[in-house]
C-alpha cells in the first residue's frame, strides 16, 4: 500500500483537500470582485483548511488566477492575545511587511508605521492606497474571528463596536476598499456574535456573503473511504463519521495505518483509537454551544437512550415534543450546523444526532453533571420548558447517574463499528 492519504493534526495541506467545490467557487468569485466572505460552521469542519486551501498558489494556478496580484495575509485571531484592534491592525501589516519582501519602498513605509506606538485603521488604508498604486490587492484570510468578537480586559463592547464599524468603512466606503478582499471564519453567523447593535444603527456585517459548510455528501465520503475493509465496519465508520470532514480523516488514517501495518483493523482498537483522537471536535461543538442548545443536545439523547431500554427500565420524559416544537430556531441551528439532523415519521418530527459520537458525547455531559450543576442550570431549563416539565427531565437525569451500567452496556460506538442499526 502506498503512503496514507488521509492528514490529521492540523488544518489539511492542499495536497489532501478534496470537495468543497461550490465554496471554493465561491469564494474565488468574492475575491475577484474585491468582495468579502464569511464561512461558518461546526469545529472540523474544514474552515481552516478551506482557507489555507485559497491561499494555495498552485490553486490558483490551477483556476487561472494570477496570484501576482494578490497580497495574502492569512491570520489566526486567537493568536492576538488578548485581542484589541490595533493589535489586529500591527499584526496585519506585520505579515504584510513579510508579503512584500520585493518592493522594499512598501517594506520601508510599513516599518516606520509598525514602529508607532499604536497602529490604527487609517495606517493599513494608506498602505491599501499604496497597494492599488502598484495594480494589486490585499487578500485577508481571517481564521477563528469570533475572538475579534469577544470582548475582555483591553477590549470592551464599545471599543469592538467601534472597530468592527471601522472595518466595514474601509472595506465598504473607503475608495482603497477596491484594493481589499477579506474571508473570515466563525463558529456561528456573524450576526449571531459581537456587540448587540444600537436601534437605528448600521449592522457591521452586511457586507459580508455568508456561507455554511456543511457536511460533506455521501458521495464524496464514500469516495475517500475507499479502503478494503469488513462491510459491517465500513457502515459503522461511515455512520459515526456522518459526512463530518475532521472525523473522515482520522478514521480514514487509523485505517489506513493499520492496514499499512499488515494487519486487520479490529472494532475494539478503533473504536477507543477513534474516540481518543477525535474528542477536542466534541468537546469543541459542545463548548461553543449556548447553555439552551446543550439542554436541547440532552433532551435528545435522553430520548434516543430512552428507546433503547427495556420498557422496565425506562424512565418518564414528558412532553418533549412540545418543548422541541417551541425551541425550532434553536434547533434548526444546530441542524444547520451539521450536529443534529431531523426527519419525519409518520407526521411526527424526529430529531437524531449526524454522529453517534456525539451523542455519545452527550451522554457523557450527562454523566457528568452533578446536582450542584444541575441546579445552576434551572433558569435555562426554565427558559425551555415549564418548571412540571423540568422537574421530569431532571429525573430522567438522575435515573441515567443511577443506572450508568445500564446505559454503559449499550457502548454505541462499538455497536455502531459492529453493525448494529440501532
Amino acid at each position: 500500500m502506498s503512503q496514507n492519504p488521509f492528514f490529521v493534526g492540523g488544518p489539511v495541506p492542499p495536497e489532501y483537500f478534496f470537495g468543497r467545490s461550490a465554496e471554493v467557487r465561491t469564494a474565488f468569485d468574492q475575491i475577484s470582485r474585491r468582495a468579502h466572505l464569511a464561512i461558518y460552521g461546526s469545529p472540523g469542519m474544514g474552515k481552516s483548511s478551506l482557507l489555507r486551501y485559497i491561499a494555495s498558489p498552485k490553486i490558483w494556478e490551477v483556476r487561472g488566477r494570477d496570484i501576482s496580484k494578490a497580497l495574502i495575509v492569512s491570520i489566526n485571531c486567537t493568536g492576538i492575545s488578548p485581542f484589541t484592534a490595533s493589535g489586529f491592525w500591527r499584526e496585519i501589516l506585520s505579515l504584510l511587511q513579510d508579503a512584500t519582501e520585493n518592493d522594499e519602498p512598501l517594506q520601508a513605509d510599513i516599518k516606520q508605521l509598525l514602529q508607532e506606538e499604536k497602529v490604527e485603521k487609517g495606517d493599513l488604508r494608506r498602505m491599501l492606497r499604496k497597494i492599488g498604486q502598484r495594480d494589486k490587492f490585499l487578500l485577508l484570510l481571517l481564521d477563528d474571528y469570533d475572538a475579534a468578537l469577544q470582548p475582555n480586559e483591553q477590549y470592551t463592547e464599545t471599543q469592538m463596536l467601534t472597530f468592527l464599524s471601522e472595518f466595514r468603512d474601509l472595506a465598504v466606503h473607503s475608495n482603497e476598499g477596491k484594493y481589499l478582499s477579506t474571508i473570515v471564519t466563525t463558529f456561528r453567523r456573524l450576526n449571531e456574535l459581537g456587540p448587540t447593535i444600537k436601534p437605528g444603527g448600521s449592522p457591521w456585517y452586511n457586507h459580508y456573503l455568508f456561507r455554511l459548510l456543511r457536511p460533506l455528501p455521501a458521495t464524496e465520503v464514500n469516495n475517500q473511504l475507499a479502503i478494503p475493509i469488513p462491510g459491517t465496519l465500513r457502515a459503522g465508520v461511515l455512520e459515526i463519521i456522518d459526512g463530518h470532514p475532521a472525523l473522515l480523516q482520522n478514521a480514514g488514517y487509523l485505517l489506513y495505518d493499520t492496514l499499512l501495518a499488515g494487519n486487520t483493523p479490529d472494532i475494539q482498537s478503533f473504536a477507543q483509537d477513534f474516540e481518543s483522537a477525535t474528542e477536542q471536535y466534541f468537546r469543541d461543538t459542545w463548548r461553543f454551544s449556548t447553555e439552551e442548545e446543550q439542554i436541547l443536545l440532552m433532551l435528545i439523547a435522553l430520548v434516543r437512550l430512552q428507546g433503547r431500554l427495556n420498557r422496565s427500565t425506562r424512565y418518564a420524559l414528558g412532553d418533549i415534543d412540545l418543548v422541541f416544537s417551541q425551541r425550532s430556531r434553536e434547533l434548526v441551528d444546530l441542524e444547520e450546523r451539521g450536529v443534529i439532523q431531523r426527519t419525519l415519521d409518520e407526521g411526527k418530527t424526529i430529531y437524531t444526532f449526524n454522529s453517534s459520537m456525539m451523542e455519545w458525547w452527550v451522554i457523557q455531559e450527562i454523566y457528568n453533571t452533578n446536582e450542584a450543576q444541575l441546579d445552576g442550570r434551572e433558569k435555562v431549563f426554565l427558559n425551555l420548558m415549564s418548571r412540571e416539565q423540568a422537574g421530569t427531565v431532571k429525573k430522567a437525569i438522575r435515573w441515567v447517574w443511577q443506572h450508568r451500567d445500564i446505559v454503559q452496556s449499550l457502548v454505541w460506538i462499538v455497536r455502531k463499528l459492529a453493525g448494529d442499526p440501532t
